[in-house]
């Protein structure tokens, strides 16, 4: 999940100019400003969530989701918008025992319909490891504006290997 917008912020230094990228510190302040409204699991009915896995670590190329087609790896999972990541992390690990091994590595995507040109776009929203508390396990699809219909990219490395750079590290 991969395309995150860069700000268009620049400052000068020694006469050049440098561009600053905001995007994770404003991704912070927007998850604080609006608080999530509580999901009642028992009143609200799921959304369909469509699940594509890969397990090399890196996420599909987006041009395998136009024209109608999606990649072959499909996951259909039952969910609400409440869903966090590492709740949908042990979810995927039922289904592929592969991905259930210590220090197993799982990076976060969505991508959804681009409304300026024909097409998807995709944004990594964070990631989870298997046996290991991260910052990004409590993360929400609601907070990082997911909608129903757009589908979810999990690109899942093995323990042992080192996940594909991805433009934002993490502390663990």
């Amino acid at each position: 999940m991969l395309a995150a917008g860069v700000g268009g912020h620049s400052e000068r230094l020694g006469g050049r100019r440098r561009k600053m990228a905001v995007e994770s510190r404003v991704t912070q302040e927007e998850i604080k400003k609006e608080p999530e409204k509580p999901i009642d699991r028992e009143k609200t009915c799921p959304l369909l969530l469509r699940v594509f896995t890969t397990n090399n670590g890196r996420h599909h190329r987006v041009e395998e989701f136009s024209r109608g087609n999606v990649p072959s790896s499909e996951l259909q999972i039952y969910t609400w918008m409440d869903a966090t990541l590492k709740e949908l992390t042990s979810l995927v690990k039922e289904v592929y025992p592969e991905a259930r091994k210590k220090g197993t590595h799982f990076n976060f995507a969505i991508v959804f319909t681009d409304l300026k040109r024909p097409g998807y776009r995709v944004k990594e929203i964070g990631s989870t490891m298997s046996g290991r508390k991260g910052t990004d396990d409590s993360m929400t699809l609601q907070s990082q504006k997911f909608q129903i219909g757009d589908y979810l990219d999990i690109a899942i490395t093995p323990p042992n290997r080192a996940p594909p750079p991805s433009g934002r590290l993490r502390p663990y």
